[in-house]
């Protein structure tokens, strides 16, 4: 996932080296935690599991190897081209030593970060309804309406 430009200068200069590092040397080109491959289409079933070609066997979302899935499968298997991705695990892109990175693939990315975005969420829905009360909301149009019966201005102290 690219990089947002107001969040660039939070990671250090050499990220595209040190995300390369560890996304292909460390990693050795598979997500740190389901294992699946770098570049490669897998099928998967949406719910974790995923056909590994290389040993034919199907793997849950921790890698393992999974069970048959139903003989029906053919409706449920998609297919996706896995792309690995740097992560912090503290998600916090100024703490970058190696034992905080992972490489992730984007299913196991979106998990490691699910909290993280209902967080951000959360926060962005707060600000814009606080903005919104403050300068154009029922505030704002309380004081438009009835300047005089503002709590706290010059123009409540006029009787």
């Amino acid at each position: 996932m690219p990089i947002r430009p107001e969040h660039r200068w939070l990671y250090p200069i050499d990220w595209p080296e040190l995300s390369r590092l560890v996304r292909f040397t460390r990693a050795k080109g598979r997500c740190d935690h389901c294992a699946r491959p770098h570049g490669q289409i897998v099928f998967h079933l949406g719910d974790g599991r995923w056909w590994d070609a290389a040993p034919r066997c199907w793997r849950d979302g921790r890698g393992r190897r999974a069970g048959k899935p139903a003989s029906d499968i053919l409706g449920m298997v998609r297919q996706t081209r896995v792309i690995l991705a740097c992560a912090h695990l503290d998600h916090d892109p100024t703490n970058s030593p190696q034992r905080n990175l992972a490489a992730l693939c984007q299913r196991c990315h979106m998990l490691h970060d699910a909290v993280e975005h209902r967080r951000r969420r959360w926060f962005n829905a707060f600000r814009r309804r606080a903005l919104g009360d403050l300068f154009a909301g029922d505030y704002h149009r309380a004081i438009e309406r009835h300047p005089a019966r503002t709590v706290g201005t010059s123009a409540s102290r006029v009787v």
